[in-house]
């Protein structure tokens, strides 16, 4: 039927929007779950972390350190005018951003992220450089390195985010 010829007269829009409420809302209340992220880090999964390990050890330990304690004074901007390294460790803020933040600015750069094409920085973009899943997996030992308390509030940032998503 084109929606042209269609003609439902107040009573009908009226019931027609009262159905589609109902339903959303009944979806809210009755335990209905946004979709998984995409890109969900697994911190958890041995073979995931050997793989990560290894990949943070060639890629990253360089400026955010063995131990991702990042680089001095990371929070000022250096001679050249960009940030330092920041850490990756429960001291930092990496774990403030949900898994697909993290993976789209390993992946795209924070200059595309933040709708900022002239935004410069230090981190390379390893979109052709790096797989999906190895990203995923370095981001996964990343946060497998985090205190458990951290690990629980970053899963927590995650669902907010899910959430978000999903209205």
């Amino acid at each position: 039927m084109a929606l042209r010829n269609l003609h439902l007269g107040a009573a009908g829009l009226l019931t027609l929007l009262l159905v589609t409420g109902a339903g959303y809302f009944s979806l809210r209340a009755g335990g209905w779950q946004a979709p998984p992220l995409l890109h969900s880090l697994r911190p958890d999964d041995p073979q995931v972390l050997r793989t990560g390990a290894r990949i943070y050890a060639q890629q990253c330990t360089a400026c955010h350190g063995a131990k991702g304690e990042g680089q001095p004074n990371w929070r000022e901007r250096g001679p050249d005018g960009l940030l330092p390294a920041p850490p990756h460790d429960a001291s930092g803020h990496t774990w403030h951003h949900p898994d697909e933040q993290l993976f789209a600015i390993t992946k795209y750069g924070l200059a595309k992220l933040i709708k900022q094409p002239d935004y410069r920085t230090a981190m390379p973009i390893y979109d052709g450089m790096l797989s999906d899943d190895e990203i995923v997996t370095t981001l996964s030992w990343i946060k497998a390195q985090w205190p458990p308390e951290v690990r629980r509030r970053h899963d927590e940032i995650n669902n907010e985010y899910r959430k978000s998503l999903a209205r």
